[in-house]
């Protein structure tokens, strides 16, 4: 038998030994370069609808807001147009309207005849209503539909305004209208979300494209991925107009490229991989290694101390920070079970108790408490304790952060010496102010003892001629004078004791006090500078009121800048009108213990909006002379008890403050 065998076909000869590879490589070159150019499309596509989409939501928003308000005005339109509330319920809604809407800066009621019934918020413009305006109100009444007018007012810092009017029909019959003015600029403000404002530039525009609002917290737009989009008012044209911050996006890198870069380079790493198994290996130990070393270098060079217990309780770690913290070295510390050698012994309950807490599983996060070093010094420190889990998620013990508070502890109660030295200059520079006033009043006594005591030697100088023809003595005449004496005697000394007890430097003390029993401790010296200003005193404090648990001197103190800056802020006024009122009463129950509640009422010149925002802050004040300290330090000492210090506008004109206090806990109980 003859065998043949069959040859393989030889590898032609020519460019397609070289050409196939070299096409192959072309082809994957122009897959690289245009899958970053489809993904840099489909990108820019995305953030572009991504954005429309935004708008179409950042518009809808807006339209909601509006139609809020229109509905909200169409409630109130359909009251009025029926009857007239009385003018307090009418403030009342109207105010009500400015709470819900921030945006709301001017509402008007017009009659039918075009005069004004009611307004509240911005003085309406002198030079009349704009062109558009009218032309709005004149279709809104025709229509018998809510009309908005085109914005106006814009002009470099100055926001545009809109105004909407709502004509009132009752039965047929127009009864009016009703003008409401938006501030475009806060619509923006209080209804674009943050994230939005952040990628986008906002803009409102007019139908001349002008801007009347804009919001661009994150900066101008790059006028790349930009959108607008009309918002739907009848009888205005507005366009909300949205240019991102962000720019094209660039042709690498991107996802798609990654990826195929990655796919490209996995076959050469897959090559290598066990071939750099050993020395990957080897590079993580050396890496643990170094990272061993690192942590411990930083947990010794940490001013934290750092103790690791396990279960039992028992130490297993402590870094040099908290052996410096309990002065003992880690020999002492590691191993060692509860009671532990620097526990203070005053505090050997609580650390008992804390610890069966942590034997139990009910750790406290955070506490304070005290350490005792070797050499017997006490150490104030914070402790922050977590549980430490293994890697297989098991608790194993737990891990406490020390930190010594020592030099904290010393700046509190230095700010608290601070504070009572600032309090007791605050009392010396008030008796300063009334100083000439006390010495007026106190001249006053002085000299009817002074006449008094006359009167009686002279009744005694005639009793007792030396040449025997005296008159006899008049008793009645001469006690009369001497009580009289005795009683203005006893009036200047009570001023001169309220003066003693107001600037005497002392610890703060709270007890059961009655707040009639505080204000008749300074009563003389507020009607010493009410009578000085031409101020009448008016006190209601019902004898039933429940007593308080404060500081008398501190509450005293209140009271007495609260009144004086109630009689300075009436100089100004008619001296009929000069009343100052203090006022106390029991206020609403707040949990189990009730409170009580203290005003002063003047009827001054009130108090400015830009001047209430900063009213309590140290060192404002509206007085040339003034320190801005006053109301501060009535506030520290109104929250030092537990209560609140606020004012509000007097109805019938100036301000009221008014501080709660907590009731004592025995009046509480009855």
């Amino acid at each position: 038998m003859k065998t043949s065998f069959t040859l393989p076909r030889p590898v032609p000869e020519g460019p397609w030994r070289w050409l196939v590879p070299v096409l192959l490589v072309l082809l994957f070159l122009l897959v690289l370069l245009w899958l970053p150019w489809q993904a840099r499309q489909m990108e820019s596509n995305e953030r572009q609808e991504q954005l429309i989409a935004d708008t179409l939501w950042v518009e809808q928003t807006l339209r909601f807001e509006l139609a809020r308000s229109e509905e909200a005005l169409a409630a109130l339109g359909a009251d009025l147009a029926i009857e007239t509330p009385p003018p307090a319920a009418l403030q009342a809604r109207l105010a009500q309207m400015f709470k819900n809407g921030h945006e709301l800066q001017r509402l008007i009621w017009y009659d039918a005849h075009g005069d004004v019934k009611a307004s509240r918020g911005l003085e309406p413009p002198q030079q009349g209503l704009t062109q558009s305006s009218r032309d709005a109100a004149t279709m809104a009444r025709s229509t018998r539909i809510g009309r908005y007018s085109d914005p106006y007012g814009a002009q470099g810092l100055v926001h545009g305004l809109i105004d909407f009017h709502l004509p009132l029909y009752h039965a047929g019959k127009y009864m009016g209208s009703l003008v409401a003015t938006y501030n475009l600029q806060t619509l923006l403000d209080e209804n674009v979300p943050w994230w939005f404002a952040q990628d986008n530039a906002l803009s409102l525009l007019d139908r001349d494209d002008h801007v009347v609002a804009q919001r661009a917290a994150g900066g101008p737009g790059r006028g790349v991925y930009t959108h607008k989009r009309a918002l739907d008012l009848p009888g205005a044209q507005i366009v909300l107009a949205t240019d991102s911050v962000k720019g094209a996006p660039k042709l690498l890198p991107n996802l798609l490229v990654g990826s195929v870069v990655v796919l490209a380079l996995g076959l050469v790493i897959s090559l290598v991989a066990l071939w750099r198994h050993i020395a990957r290996t080897i590079a993580a130990e050396n890496a643990l290694r170094q990272q061993m070393a690192f942590r411990t270098a930083m947990e010794d060079s940490l001013l934290t101390g750092l103790r690791a217990r396990d279960l039992e309780g028992r130490v297993t770690y402590v870094n040099p920070a908290f052996c410096r913290i309990v002065g003992l070295p880690p020999e002492d510390l590691l191993g060692k079970m509860p009671p532990m050698p620097y526990w203070a012994p005053e505090a050997m309950s609580e650390y008992e108790t804390r610890f069966r807490k942590v034997l139990s599983g009910q750790v406290t996060p955070q506490f304070e408490t005290v350490f005792q070093r070797s050499d017997g010094v006490r150490v104030p420190v914070l402790v922050f304790e977590a549980p430490l889990v293994d890697a297989n998620g098991r608790h194993t013990g737990w891990m406490s952060s020390i930190l010594d508070i020592t030099d904290r502890k010393r700046a509190e109660e230095l700010n608290r010496q601070q504070q009572e030295k600032l309090e007791t200059s605050a009392r010396l520079a008030t008796m300063g102010e009334i100083s000439s006033m006390l010495a007026h009043e106190l001249n006053q006594p002085l000299a009817a003892i002074s006449s008094y005591t006359a009167g009686a030697l002279n009744v005694l100088t005639r009793a007792g001629d030396a040449d025997g023809n005296g008159a006899p003595l008049d008793v009645g005449t001469l006690k009369r004078a001497l009580e009289q004496a005795n009683t203005q005697a006893r009036r200047a000394g009570q001023i001169i004791r309220s003066v003693h007890e107001f600037v005497k430097k002392r610890e703060p003390r709270r007890e059961t006090v009655a707040i009639q029993h505080v204000v008749d401790g300074i009563r003389a010296l507020v009607e010493l500078q009410a009578r000085q200003s031409y101020v009448s005193l008016q006190v209601d404090v019902p004898p039933e009121l429940p007593p308080v648990l404060a500081d008398r001197v501190l509450i005293e103190q209140v009271l007495l800048n609260l009144t004086r800056n109630a009689i300075e802020a009436m100089q100004a006024i008619d001296p009929e009108r000069r009343v100052l009122r203090i006022a106390a009463y029991r206020a609403a129950q707040s949990g189990s213990q009730g409170q009580v509640a203290v005003s002063v009422i003047d009827n001054g010149h009130g108090i400015a909006p830009e001047v209430a925002e900063r009213l309590f802050s140290p060192f404002f004040s509206t007085k040339a002379e003034g320190m801005g300290m006053g109301l501060s330090i009535c506030r520290t000492a109104i929250e030092f008890h537990g209560g609140t210090l606020a004012h509000a506008a007097n109805p019938g004109g100036g301000t009221v403050f008014t501080f709660m206090l907590q009731q004592a806990q025995e009046a509480a109980v009855t």
